[in-house]
């Protein structure tokens, strides 16, 4: 197994080995990850994946509610396991003045915050910007909420389920005839994860400039407007308003999804115009590459009904495995419509151990995604799978310089 697949470990409060390997790219950076579902936590644990120390801090009476979230086995959660991979867990109650002090002291050891509380929640505990940026000048305090932190929908409570509704995704996705449909998983906050991740680094390469911290306002309903490309530019510029096509494009045909002569379904794309003449030989209707409208993407597009038609006649005639051969040799672009179960066992994903194996001390080895992207010097590693709700709160806070008697003060306050 090599490096970018995973490591374990079975003592994860150890300092040496929870802060990441010496050459890992983010050694020696340390995050307090305060967030809950999904978007801040997700950002720690791609920050964690390449060497950072992330310390997972949660309530003593209420974890982390994705601890429960989805499937479980023996009562562990599984969701659990991916999202604070990498995380040593501890437990505060930011309520009490101990657990304020507490996190005041960690902080003052801390690069990075990430939080996910209302806007004011923090200032109503004394540990705001203010408060936190005194105990460390060089702090990044990184803020996701639903809305931002300012305008008149901040204080409204919201998840990423509004910012799939808000943003335009789900207008723009299912068949024209239905209705606006939300993905069935953790869409915009896993795009907010990604990009709290990369603004976290950005205020970080500025600190390394100015020698300061500054706080990181992350609002999950913007992130998934960037990614849905130039919507707002067209409608500025032309009034014009994307609409739902199922699985077709506007900009090129043929593109959907066509089942096979053995009830399997592959994929189809022909966003070249060289790939579109090859399918189309492919299938045996060169002669539609002469007609004028062939000429572009959009044109295709607006001749869609034609083009499916012929590519899905073709691919109804032939099994999967053969349409997928024969599209390989012709160098036009298809792919098995998968679900997890094709994706364990396909052999691309295999070949970049996309899908690794860790050793969880509760459950034995368990398979989840590898790090998101591989480094040839300095590769990220998976050391160990979510812990036990606490498990590491005397260790990170002996660490801190807490005595046997400061943790046991902290316990019978509540802070614990």
């Amino acid at each position: 197994m090599t490096e970018t697949t995973t490591t374990t470990t079975a003592t994860a409060t150890a300092t040496a080995e929870t802060t990441g390997p010496a050459h890992a790219p983010l050694h020696g950076l340390r995050v307090l990850d305060l967030a809950t579902l999904f978007a801040g936590p997700l950002a720690a644990t791609m920050l964690g994946d390449f060497g950072a120390e992330v310390i997972k801090v949660e309530h003593p009476e209420r974890p982390d509610p994705s601890r429960g979230h989805g499937p479980s086995k023996d009562g562990v959660g599984l969701w659990w396991k991916i999202l604070a991979r990498n995380k040593r867990t501890i437990t505060l109650n930011l309520s009490r003045p101990g657990g304020r002090a507490t996190l005041l002291r960690l902080a003052a050891t801390a690069d990075v915050i990430i939080e996910n509380f209302r806007p004011g929640t923090l200032e109503k505990w004394d540990i705001g910007w203010e408060e936190l940026s005194a105990a460390n000048p060089r702090l990044v305090l990184t803020r996701v909420t639903a809305f931002g932190q300012f305008g008149p929908y901040a204080h409204r409570p919201g998840f990423g389920t509004l910012a799939e509704a808000m943003s335009g995704f789900a207008a723009i996705t299912g068949a024209p005839d239905a209705p606006p449909t939300l993905p069935p998983f953790g869409l915009a906050d896993s795009i907010a994860g990604l990009a709290t991740a990369y603004a976290v680094m950005t205020a970080l390469a500025a600190r390394d400039r100015t020698g300061e911290g500054q706080v990181v306002d992350m609002a999950i309903i913007e992130p998934i407007l960037t990614v849905l490309g130039p919507q707002p530019l067209w409608y500025d510029q032309l009034g014009y308003v994307q609409e739902r096509t199922g699985n077709r494009s506007a900009n090129n045909a043929p593109r959907n999804t066509y089942r096979t002569a053995d009830g399997s379904w592959v994929a189809v794309s022909t966003s070249a115009q060289s790939v579109a003449e090859r399918v189309m030989r492919l299938v045996g209707r060169p002669d539609l590459i002469d007609e004028p409208w062939f000429a572009t993407g959009a044109e295709r597009a607006a001749h869609a009904d034609v083009l499916d038609e012929a590519v899905g006649r073709w691919i109804a005639g032939h099994t999967r495995t053969d349409v997928l051969a024969a599209f390989e040799k012709a160098e036009a672009a298809v792919a098995p419509v998968q679900d997890v179960r094709d994706v364990m066992t396909d052999p691309q994903y295999q070949a970049l151990d996309t899908v690794t194996t860790v050793d969880d001390p509760e459950l034995g080895p368990i398979r989840m995604q590898n790090v998101l992207f591989r480094l040839s010097s300095t590769p990220g590693a998976i050391r160990w799978a979510g812990r036990p709700h606490g498990a590491d709160t005397e260790a990170v806070l002996t660490e801190l310089g807490l005595t046997p008697a400061d943790l046991a003060a902290l316990r019978a306050e509540g802070a614990l």
